[in-house]
């Protein structure tokens, strides 16, 4: 199983100098990619709890930096690491200006950028934009559709509610086809009584980014369930499984002693979260984004990365 690191984009991160540093460190420590996340704002009085959680917003929310420049430093302060997004939502974006940014990235890169898409959960963030929580697997859909078109072949046409382009050239096109992964689900997908999660990736993505929220044997069969529904699916679609993947999120966050037998997966000691990389590798992911960005504790980013590269290396001697 391959490891990701998330790059930090918080609060108290000096985009100036960090971001080089921590994605040089991170590559020539053995990362095979980098990953950002999406918060647009941080509202004083927000319309519901953070994710989908009885939780209030957590303090160091107040900054993400923009994602996709934040990847656009780390591309060129790289060589070989792959670029992703974990996730965008889709319905903050223009489509056509989202296909664009992402395929000039790509050109950038030198092709090693991965999309990762979401519809999202802040009505708060979807209202600064234009958009309702109705309108969230609609956009995403509308955005996947953008993507094919103008990533194809010119001249594109293409019309839909929102978008309208006319025998047009849209360039630069990606190196290659973008791979194109959604976010949903979580542990619970693989108990979830609805498929429209599953029937979207099966139909619609090259893989799958959950984040895992339950350690242990439990935490593995959910996840492997999920994954096993989703390609069952792409598989009856007639799509080939063997090119998805599924890369699982790690929210890590350290606690001072071993966190109890209720805790969430990746809340605990260095030891616990070294654990749940094992699970996520017996659940069969792909690839493992490691996330430092919620760790109150951290005070600069170099001693984020020297705790990444510990992980780093404790998995490659496991």
């Amino acid at each position: 199983m391959r490891l990701g690191l998330r790059l930090p984009q918080r609060l108290g991160v000096d985009l100036r100098h960090d971001l080089v540093e921590a994605a040089r460190t991170a590559e020539a420590a053995g990362y095979a990619s980098l990953w950002t996340y999406e918060r647009l704002l941080f509202p004083r009085t927000p319309v519901e709890p953070y994710a989908g959680s009885n939780e209030p917003w957590p303090e160091h929310s107040r900054q993400a930096a923009d994602p996709l420049t934040i990847l656009t430093v780390a591309a060129v302060a790289t060589e070989k690491v792959r670029l992703g997004t974990s996730v965008l939502v889709a319905a903050l974006h223009t489509p056509v200006q989202l296909a664009k940014t992402l395929a000039t990235l790509d050109r950038i890169s030198g092709g090693r950028v991965i999309a990762g898409l979401g519809t999202g959960w802040a009505t708060d963030e979807l209202r600064a934009t234009g958009a309702t929580r109705a309108d969230r697997g609609r956009f995403l859909d509308e955005t996947l559709d953008v993507f094919d078109a103008v990533w194809g072949s010119d001249p594109v046409s293409f019309r839909s509610p929102r978008v309208v382009i006319d025998d047009a050239a849209v360039l630069p096109k990606p190196v290659s086809k973008i791979p194109v992964l959604l976010g949903g689900g979580g542990n619970n997908l693989g108990r979830s009584t609805t498929s429209k999660a599953v029937q979207r990736i099966a139909s619609r993505a090259d893989g799958w980014l959950p984040v895992m929220t339950t350690p242990g044997p439990p935490g593995a069969a959910d996840l492997r369930a999920g994954w096993d529904r989703i390609r069952q699916r792409a598989s009856e679609c007639g799509r080939d499984t063997a090119r998805m993947q599924m890369i699982v999120v790690g929210n890590v966050t350290f606690t001072d002693r071993p966190a109890g037998p209720d805790r969430a997966a990746f809340v605990g000691t260095l030891d616990q979260i070294m654990d749940d990389v094992a699970t996520a590798a017996e659940a069969g992911a792909d690839e493992l984004i490691v996330d430092l960005n919620l760790q109150d504790w951290f005070t600069s980013t170099h001693q984020m990365l020297e705790t990444a590269v510990e992980i780093r290396d404790r998995a490659a001697a496991s």
